[in-house]
């Protein structure tokens, strides 16, 4: 089980850094002992994620910062909806509101747009998988969004699969020299294979790959692609896949869908918070 949340702490840390720098000098204008309460509200329907990165940008400033939350990752909400309430100190509250909702919207983004390629597909064995077009630094984040918006993860990155691409078969001689070298390496990560063709693809069957990436390819080629594997190893789907095509795509008996645009074609999911000083 991949623990999506181990960067957690430092990316929060690192990104109230660069927001307060030396001090919030707006926030000083606000009484030290003042308090107050807060309301998120989502202004559109969305699937929410960022739970977690959002207490924290509270919760590193002020361990007493209370947050109370209406619902959960992974759940769909309605315009209008609120989401939370935090109750703390105003200067606190109003310091990382700006990180805060930054993660907030950002995951829920990813775990918005995986939520509609999912459903599209809800029916159908085939599985969508995000890629490594993820924003810097957020590369757990953004996956663990995609979970939430029930889509699967492909390799979190360059250590825990092999994927073998044009370039590399082309560093090697073939695609045969290319799984070859990679058997070498006495690995047993999965190892798949990028082919443009049938017939790459019949050599990287031949040559043993557990998976093989089709890239670019129509549906037509996807269908003749399924019936020659018939099962001798797991078939990828990639290459410009949208809402308006995956639906096609998952229908020529592919096991898996990679859509890039999971985590790197995402609008911000409009949020807003309501603070109210106590008296």
């Amino acid at each position: 089980m991949i623990d999506y949340k181990k960067d957690l702490e430092q990316q929060v840390r690192i990104a109230l850094a660069e927001d307060i720098g030396d001090g919030d000098i707006t926030a000083s204008l606000i009484p030290a002992q003042q308090t107050a309460n807060a309301t998120i509200i989502c202004r559109e329907h969305a699937t929410i994620c960022g739970q977690d990165w959002f207490n924290a940008a509270f919760l590193q400033l002020d361990p007493m910062t209370r947050i109370e939350w209406k619902v959960s990752d992974g759940d769909e909400v309605e315009p209008g909806q609120v989401l939370c309430k935090v109750e703390g100190n105003a200067r606190i509250l109003l310091t990382a509101e700006r990180t805060a909702l930054n993660f907030l919207q950002t995951l829920s983004a990813t775990a918005t747009l995986a939520r509609k390629y999912a459903d599209i597909v809800a029916d159908l064995n085939t599985r969508i998988l995000d890629t490594r077009k993820t924003l810097p630094g957020l590369r757990l984040a953004q996956k663990y969004a995609v979970h939430c918006g029930g889509c699967s993860n492909h390799r979190i990155g360059l250590y825990d699969a092999i994927l073998i691409k044009e370039n590399h078969i082309a560093a090697a001689g073939s695609i045969a020299a290319a799984i070859h070298n990679a058997r070498e390496i006495g690995t047993n990560k999965m190892l798949e294979v990028e082919v443009e063709d049938l017939q790459q693809l019949q050599q990287a069957l031949e040559a043993g790959a557990d998976r093989i990436l089709l890239d670019n390819m129509n549906h037509a080629q996807l269908r003749d692609a399924v019936t020659l594997t018939a099962g001798r190893a797991e078939l990828e789907a990639s290459g410009g896949i949208t809402l308006k095509t995956i639906r096609k795509v998952a229908e020529s008996g592919v096991d898996f869908v990679s859509v890039g645009s999971l985590t790197k074609d995402i609008r911000a999911i409009d949020l807003s918070m309501r603070i109210d000083i106590n008296r």
